[in-house]
């Protein structure tokens, strides 16, 4: 339209000129014959109504709205003076609405930082309502409407909280994990052939193995010692686990579970032959043979447990793990870096251990 309307407004101004040195008597007979052109043109028309541009209705709203009605009705004209005026009144309406129409239309967006909040909330309490969440920023002396949480987790495309509060299996396991160990044996060969079993232990929740021992002879009194180890280290280390999970090897005497129970530690038995009931402790063996001990020749039993722990260390402070979202047993993920000046001169360094078998990297000091 604005296109259309300037065209107009550029053709029309080169006819003024063009009439500027016309006599009175030529623009008179000019008029006549745009006149009768005129009554040509509503005479083939007929009842059919002739049909405007946007532009042409501005173009003659702003030429003849200053004219009064009486001269207008004078005029030779395709539509009433009526329309004329209407077209004008139109006109700045229209554009007093463009320049009474807000920058921003709506309500001014919702501040990021309390949408991660309110996204934060729905997720960490799958059995809260949007107005359960309203309710705890309003505690939080954040100041938003209800409405505005309810749009949020529906832009979002989170559900309802009774949809959300349903429990998975991932969920429930991963909140009994707090009160869970499992252990096994597993077994290795050295240079010579002998035989050596290894006992350790994992906590569910947070992925941190506890090498208690390796033995040619795991006997009863060996394993029973164990026990009393593990129960030690756990009073030590203020752990509230309350149950044990084990296989049902003839390795472990009775004397084993009683040990646990006095430290309040109830021992459950997996099934016969089904190793997916303790399949935590499971993937830590396969782990510890692919990353250790399919790599390097074992000497003897010394040998063994010095690789066993530096590899227990390995494992709890260094090595991420994918079941605590890449995190390790004994330390946090440390904070992002946000210095590009860090990140573009980035200087790691390199810490061996056992010979180049497990590495770990540092930033430099």
């Amino acid at each position: 339209m604005l296109l259309r309307l300037a065209y107009l407004g550029v053709a029309n101004a080169f006819a003024l000129l063009r009439l500027l040195p016309m006599s009175d008597r030529d623009k008179d007979a000019e008029i006549l014959a745009l006149r009768h052109q005129i009554t040509v043109l509503e005479r083939q028309l007929g009842k059919t109504r002739p049909r405007f541009s946007s532009g042409d209705r501005a173009f003659l709203a702003a030429l003849l709205h200053r004219l009064p009605i009486e001269s207008l009705r004078r005029f030779r004209l395709l539509v009433r003076p009526e329309t004329v005026l209407r077209w004008h009144r139109n006109l700045l309406a229209h554009r007093h609405a463009a320049q009474s129409r807000p920058k921003r239309p709506g309500r001014p967006r919702t501040v990021r930082s309390i949408r991660l909040l309110v996204l934060r909330l729905a997720r960490e309490n799958p059995t809260w309502g949007y107005r359960r969440i309203h309710g705890e920023l309003l505690v939080l002396d954040v100041k938003v409407a209800a409405s505005t949480v309810w749009q949020i987790l529906k832009d979002t495309g989170i559900d309802p909280a009774a949809k959300r509060a349903s429990t998975t299996w991932s969920a429930f396991l991963r909140s009994q994990a707090n009160a869970l160990l499992a252990c096994d044996f597993f077994e290795t060969s050295t240079l010579i052939g002998t035989r050596l079993y290894v006992l350790a232990v994992i906590e569910h929740a947070n992925r941190r193995i506890r090498i208690l021992g390796v033995t040619a002879h795991p006997t009863a009194s060996w394993v029973t010692q164990a026990a009393r180890n593990l129960a030690m280290d756990l009073e030590d280390a203020g752990s509230s686990m309350r149950y044990l999970i084990r296989d049902r090897d003839g390795k472990y005497p009775a004397l084993f579970d009683a040990v646990l129970a006095d430290a309040g530690i109830q021992v459950v038995l997996t099934g016969v032959r089904i190793p997916q009931m303790n399949a935590i402790m499971e993937r830590w063996i396969r782990s510890c043979r692919r990353e250790l001990l399919d790599r390097t020749l074992i000497w003897n039993q010394r040998h063994l447990l010095h690789a066993l722990r530096q590899y227990e260390h390995f494992y709890n402070t260094h090595r991420p793990h994918q079941g605590i979202d890449n995190a390790r047993p004994l330390q946090p993920l440390p904070q992002p870096t946000t210095d590009q000046a860090v990140v573009t001169r980035l200087d790691i360094r390199r810490r061996q251990r056992l010979g180049g078998i497990l590495n770990e990297y540092h930033h430099a000091a």
